[in-house]
């Protein structure tokens, strides 16, 4: 469960991490963005919905991880309602980190339908990620 502040109203509202539609204020009902972390018993529950999912492989060690992540909470901003944000620590979850072939970090892989769409390796600027965002948007 996480707390997210409205950008509307300022209200705090509790989301579930595998919650099944998109988030909204418990107040005046405007979207939220909607960011969640994930480990290898939540991680296919994540990224399995219809909405497109960015997923942050990150480390808490890593400047460049630590660098996008501004970028990342804007999106989830940005685009309330229509994009979900999954962050995996990659120390935390190995498991998963090796599956998805996590060796250079930041690594975001974009999700839609549960099917994986894109990636990127390292930290992009907010305009570069809105860019590889779009298609799984519109389509």
């Amino acid at each position: 469960m996480s707390t997210v502040t409205c950008p509307s109203c300022g209200a705090s509202s509790r989301i579930r991490a595998n919650a099944p539609g998109r988030p909204v204020c418990r107040s005046c009902k405007t979207r939220l963005p909607w960011v969640v972390d994930a480990d290898t018993a939540t991680f296919s529950q994540e990224v399995a919905g219809p909405l497109p999912t960015i997923v942050d492989f990150w480390a808490a060690w890593c400047g460049p991880c630590r660098a996008v992540a501004p970028a990342l909470m804007s999106i989830a901003e940005r685009h309330a309602g229509e994009v979900k944000v999954v962050k995996v620590d990659v120390d935390a979850n190995q498991q998963l980190a090796q599956q998805f072939q996590a060796m250079s970090i930041p690594l975001l892989v974009f999700f839609k339908n549960g099917q994986e769409r894109d990636r990127v390796v390292g930290a992009q600027p907010a305009a570069a990620l809105e860019a590889r965002l779009a298609p799984l948007l519109t389509g």
